[in-house]
């Protein structure tokens, strides 16, 4: 099956939804839930994956810090889906639009009859005008949360594989950053955005190692290991910074934006 052309998955990290203390950003809420009603508007299949369930849960809670324990996490994850939806629906609701929730493990996607299930589900609600909103479920698989090369990312991956799942056209994965820098930007004032990506080899691999910010547990590696599986699909992926939802629009008019890799 080919690529929709007009079928876009954005991801969105915890960066992008808390604020600098870790408290619950509503206005980030706010805007990305009007750029992408307004997106569909203009006639694109939207599917939305949100990291942001331990974090938004550690909120509810009124924790004093982010859990460190396991159990802490999971049972922060728990009561975390349920206040990130209502906040997305919320927000969604205002702008005339209808959300579901999906949550996934990597079984999901690997084992056969769950991944035919999934992929109807996910055409069906497409194909009424909803927008999916995507987690992996970390109220019960403790593996991503714990392993320390986890097979996500913050939903890096997560999103890529969707994405693939979908076939999509378009991946956008809002990072805390523009892009992918020739240096990190945060300790080196001479860095340099890199635009446009048409292969990624252990040289460009290495411009991304360290890890990521304090609120997500991705960085820019688990981001570069996203582009490339979704490159290897066919999928064009775009990193950029989530403090500014309205770049989807120049996304999808092919403008210049962060860092473009491009699918092979």
């Amino acid at each position: 099956m080919g690529l929709h052309k007009n079928r876009l998955v954005v991801k969105v990290g915890t960066t992008s939804l808390t604020n600098k203390i870790g408290k619950n950003d509503l206005r980030s809420f706010d805007q990305f839930a009007y750029v992408l009603a307004d997106i569909q508007n203009l006639g694109y299949e939207l599917i939305l994956v949100s990291s942001g369930a331990i974090a938004i849960g550690a909120n509810k809670l009124q924790l004093a810090a982010y859990p460190e324990s396991l159990r802490m996490k999971q049972a922060a994850a728990a009561v975390g889906q349920c206040n990130i939806m209502m906040l997305y629906d919320k927000f969604f609701r205002d702008y005339g639009k209808t959300v579901a929730q999906i949550l996934l493990n990597d079984g999901d996607l690997k084992v056969a009859e769950r991944k035919e299930n999934l992929t109807s589900t996910f055409e069906s609600l497409l194909e009424i005008g909803v927008i999916p909103i995507v987690n992996e479920n970390d109220s019960i698989n403790c593996s991503e949360i714990e392993s320390a090369d986890q097979l996500f990312g913050d939903n890096d991956m997560l999103s890529a594989q969707v994405a693939s799942l979908c076939h999509a056209r378009k991946l956008v994965i809002f990072s805390d950053i523009d892009g992918l820098y020739s240096q990190d930007p945060r300790i080196n004032s001479d860095a340099q955005l890199i635009n446009q990506v048409r292969s990624i080899d252990p040289e460009l691999e290495a411009l991304a190692s360290g890890a990521g910010s304090k609120r997500g547990r991705g960085g820019m590696i688990t981001k570069l290991r996203a582009a490339k599986f979704a490159m290897e699909r066919g999928i064009d992926t775009v990193i950029t910074n989530g403090n500014n939802p309205q770049s989807l629009y120049r996304v999808i008019n092919n403008e210049a934006v962060g860092t473009v890799f491009s699918g092979q």
